[in-house]
């Protein structure tokens, strides 16, 4: 797992104004849960775009006025016009303690369906898992070198070693879809129906003797 170091400061108040004027200064409002207790501090805001602007987790050594901490992003808070940051919670990382954070998805591999002409879709770019803090990975890679038009992956299709995944096994991840249901704009997601791949073909077949039609209507 990549590493980054921050330098904070504890915070003597907490509250809305003391948050708002702190981030008047430059700083952003955070607090580290999972220890004995929960942690106050701030730090610049320029230090964090390293680590949240990525597509990779990080393990985050805090130096908080010569207290040493490491920690896993847990939840990142962003006006929601400005996007600037207001409030970052942290989870402490202690050895052999499980922890629970949102991991990046990496998708590898050249999906037959796309080779064919299919669309790929992905639906979950990040996805909720459990585990030890020192066994987090920066990703999840997922291969999709066999996932043809009509297929899809779901959270309950995966495992990764020394990790529980958290979100609801229906949950769809990515899937491929033919390029003219695509531009129906069908998408199947975790909340319809099955849909196999015959039934894909059949329906882009439905769909283009239905233009067929209508072209030699206008003729």
């Amino acid at each position: 797992m990549k590493e980054a170091e921050i330098k904070g400061k504890l915070r003597q108040q907490t509250g809305k104004k003391d948050a708002a004027r702190l981030r008047k200064q430059g700083f952003v409002p955070c607090v580290m849960y999972g220890g004995k207790e929960n942690i106050h501090f701030c730090a610049p805001t320029g230090d964090f775009k390293k680590i949240i602007y990525s597509s990779h987790i990080y393990l985050v050594n805090l130096d908080l006025e010569g207290n040493h901490y490491q920690g896993l992003i847990k939840e990142i808070q962003f006006h929601p016009v400005t996007d600037e940051i207001l409030h970052i919670d942290f989870i402490e990382a202690l050895p052999g303690k499980d922890v629970i954070v949102n991991i990046p998805i990496h998708l590898v591999g050249d999906s037959v369906g796309i080779k064919a002409g299919g669309k790929l879709r992905q639906r979950k770019r990040y996805l909720k898992v459990k585990g030890k803090a020192e066994k987090m990975p920066e990703y999840l890679e997922i291969d999709i070198t066999d996932l043809d038009v009509g297929k899809k992956i779901k959270v309950g299709d995966l495992s990764f070693e020394d990790l529980v995944l958290l979100d609801t096994p229906r949950a769809l991840v990515v899937q491929v879809i033919s390029s003219r249901l695509a531009a129906k704009g069908m998408i199947i997601t975790e909340e319809a129906e099955e849909v196999t791949a015959e039934e894909v073909t059949v329906a882009a077949a439905e769909a283009a003797t239905e233009e067929t039609r209508e072209e030699s209507t206008e003729a």
